[in-house]
């Protein structure tokens, strides 16, 4: 009963912060601007609450009752795991001072309508001083939380547990080892042809497709839903509740596709969690207000990245789907055929956005992101210096001029978000997602088969039994550990990235 009376009460407490949670689904996709100020007031009510009711004595009475209650459970039950982190989370909630909670969930919602509007007019002054407060609050942050080797590593370790500044400079520096001479060698190839992705595709017709292939790879819209935002986004309210937005940019065809398979490889993880889990700290969609706890960003993002590029981008995918795509366009794409459209989904060329960027040169975007929040934490780097030193950045990793701020540092939601410290977590995602998937094919040996015929339910049923069902019960190496038998290791990646560009640009072997 101690354990029941437990859960009820952290169901009270999901209750508010998913409530919150609709409020800023509601901000960036259809709240009318004049309710900017208003609405930073109620989320940062709401989550003021939650605070409260985390670390009222009531809750710390009922965490002790169940804790001593399952006493006997071995360390990994889900009993336990769940008392562990309800336990984590009041721990760090506790060092964290309710003025700055607040204060950071107030600019949330002003901050992002900032974002929104210095982003139309390509004028970095508009956010600029929200910006300035939000690193000042993020640095507040990690000297609350606690850091030692450097701040920064406060801020990775609330969604990337166990990942430091350290650790991800290692990751990172064989990534660009294995991939630098691919990028090197495809330099030197023909270019396909990719003309044809930029030509006019009203919105109508994007829209139903995108809603037709989210279904088609198991996103189910009896528990979701799809709609238009400037940067897209999954949002979880329960495991019954999962939407999902993208965008649709007229004159670039992938981007409302691949952002769609981003979003609703996020939404099949949430739906997937075992029911058991729903409303409590074991659920991916439990929003913790700092502390992520058990499973981390970067395992989310596997999800995405998978069904994303492992899925969508590959030849079955578009030897199966295009005919489909091509009637809904049938000017536009007049004379191309499935292998050339692929060719050109997945070709290489540096670009100025992240999230248009094909998968080779994707990871440099989140290595020069990560690389400037850090000196953004340290002191190193002032926020008005931000324009000059992204530029810069972009310049010597992609060789590219950044010709206006739209497509130079105001192009992410994160930082108007509060998000500092997640970048690092899309490219965790790309190695986790290549892991799983090497391990999903030896594991089952038809599965190159049914996603050729479309069948994506086998691919799906293997991600809720070793990923999805477990929510939050297993740290990400430990939930790696036990699907591919190793922890986290960037092998399969570059291994996979290696075998897809020799083949797609007629390298060399070897």
């Amino acid at each position: 009963m101690s354990y029941q009376n437990f859960k009820t009460r952290l169901g009270a407490i999901n209750d508010v912060l998913t409530s919150s949670s609709v409020l800023v689904w509601d901000s960036r996709t259809m709240m009318p601007p004049r309710a900017v100020g208003v609405r930073g007031q109620q989320i940062a009510t709401l989550t003021m609450i939650a605070a409260e009711m985390l670390l009222s004595d009531e809750t710390s009475r009922l965490v002790d009752a169940a804790d001593k209650e399952t006493g006997q459970l071995p360390e990994d039950a889900p009993e336990r795991r769940a008392i562990r982190q309800a336990r984590e989370g009041i721990d760090i909630h506790r060092r964290i001072p309710s003025g700055l909670q607040h204060r950071r969930a107030e600019l949330k919602a002003t901050a992002q309508a900032a974002w929104i509007e210095a982003r139309a007019k390509s004028d970095f002054s508009i956010f600029s001083p929200l910006l300035t407060e939000s690193v000042e609050l993020a640095r507040q942050l990690a000297d609350a939380i606690g850091w030692s080797a450097h701040p920064y590593d406060a801020l990775i370790g609330q969604t990337e547990p166990g990942e430091t500044s350290a650790s991800l400079r290692d990751l990172f520096g064989q990534i660009r080892t294995g991939i630098a001479p691919l990028l090197r060698a495809i330099s030197q190839r023909p270019a396909p042809r990719t003309d044809f992705l930029e030509r006019d595709y009203p919105e109508d017709q994007q829209s139903a497709f995108a809603q037709l292939m989210a279904e088609k790879i198991g996103y189910d819209f009896e528990g979701g839903r799809l709609d238009p935002t400037v940067h897209p986004f999954e949002i979880s309210f329960t495991r019954d509740d999962v939407r999902i937005t993208t965008r649709y940019p007229r004159n670039f065809l992938p981007a409302s596709i691949f952002g769609t398979l981003h979003e609703a490889g996020h939404a099949m993880y949430e739906q997937g969690v075992d029911p058991a889990y729903s409303r409590g700290p074991l659920a991916t969609d439990f929003p913790n207000l700092y502390a992520v706890g058990g499973v981390s960003f970067g395992a989310h993002e596997s999800q995405s990245r998978l069904w994303e590029n492992h899925v969508g981008r590959s030849r079955a995918f578009w030897a199966l789907h295009y005919g489909l795509l091509k009637d809904l366009f049938p000017e536009q794409l007049a004379g191309i055929d499935d292998e050339a459209f692929h060719r050109a989904v997945n070709s290489v060329k540096p670009g100025l956005i992240r999230v248009e960027a094909d998968e080779l040169t994707y990871d440099f975007h989140i290595m020069l992101r990560v690389e400037i929040e850090s000196d953004l934490i340290a002191g190193k780097l002032k926020v008005k210096d931000l324009p000059e030193a992204w530029n810069a950045a972009i310049k010597h990793d992609l060789g590219l001029d950044v010709p206006d701020d739209r497509r130079g540092v105001l192009q992410d939601i994160h930082w108007s978000a509060g998000y500092i410290g997640t970048f690092c977590t899309y490219t965790i995602g790309n190695v986790m997602a290549a892991q799983l998937m090497e391990t999903a094919r030896k594991q089952m040996p038809g599965l190159g088969g049914s996603l050729a015929q479309g069948d994506y339910a086998p691919l799906l049923g293997w991600l809720r039994d070793n990923v999805h069902q477990h929510g939050r019960r297993f740290s990400r190496n430990e939930l790696l550990t036990r699907a591919t038998g190793r922890p986290l290791e960037a092998g399969p990646y570059v291994a996979y990235l290696t075998g897809k560009y020799t083949g797609l640009y007629d390298l060399p072997v070897g």
